[in-house]
């Protein structure tokens, strides 16, 4: 029984982004019980921060009996090996503060909240989180999500493959994806000259990885135009930034 009296286990699903912290709880089949929640990323965001921003968004929805979480970086097992934003003192591509890159690296994100909220919880790279939300389960499926910068996770067969940090590497002249994709350069350069990039990185890691499918999600997925949208090919589709949240309930079939 769940803590709503209804048979099927309800989540809640926290999708930690550069420049926003969103949450809902839903049920098995992805319906929210509640209007999801969101509150912009506090900084500088130390771990504690972290763990007292989800307590807090829980706290405004109603209660669930477990908890997803996906959030930037490279996460093992539950624990941060790094993540990207976070260890700044202002937010994305600003100064890394020492300290709090120090308090960040192994932190023990899933063993926190459990803790804290005192039910099972699962700590995800966020595009993990978004790609569980989309998967068919066939095949070779990469999935990127354009935000505050590139995140990436590839599943085979609908089981997840050991993270990789596309958005570190250099994509040309030292450049890295996530600086030559993120926000930042969609604001300066507009929609039809970033959505221009967004092809050349698709068609740049069509051959490293030769998918079945392709899923471009993320909040700047929706900005990508028509034109471009018509040369990516059939094996490509938007979805959308929603199923960050609707992945985190499915999670617990492909993770947990």
């Amino acid at each position: 029984m769940s803590a709503s009296g209804s048979p099927a286990p309800l989540t809640l699903s926290v999708d930690c982004g550069g420049g926003g912290i969103k949450a809902a709880v839903l049920d098995a089949a992805g319906t929210a019980h509640a209007p999801a929640v969101r509150v912009p990323t506090p900084y500088p965001l130390s771990p504690e921060l972290l763990v007292d921003t989800v307590a807090g968004l829980a706290r405004d929805l109603p209660p669930a009996d477990r908890v997803s979480l996906g959030m930037p970086g490279m996460i093992r097992h539950g624990v941060v090996i790094h993540t990207p934003h976070y260890i700044t003192r202002t937010g994305p591509r600003s100064r890394i503060d020492p300290e709090l890159r120090e308090l960040w690296s192994g932190f023990d994100a899933r063993a926190a909240l459990e803790g804290r909220l005192g039910v099972p919880v699962l700590v995800l790279n966020d595009a993990e989180i978004h790609g569980a939300g989309v998967v068919a389960g066939t095949g070779l499926e990469l999935v990127l999500t354009l935000g505050t910068g590139l995140g990436s996770a590839h599943f085979d067969g609908g089981r997840v493959a050991p993270h990789l940090e596309l958005s570190h590497a250099p994509v040309r002249r030292g450049t890295t994806y996530d600086a030559y994709i993120g926000e930042i350069e969609r604001h300066r350069l507009g929609d039809g000259l970033w959505s221009r990039r967004v092809a050349r990185v698709v068609d740049g890691l069509r051959p490293v990885f030769l998918w079945d499918r392709l899923y471009i999600g993320g909040g700047n997925s929706r900005r990508i135009t028509q034109a471009v949208l018509d040369r990516l090919g059939d094996e490509v589709v938007i979805v959308p930034n929603s199923a960050a949240l609707v992945g985190g309930a499915r999670a617990w079939d492909l993770f947990g």
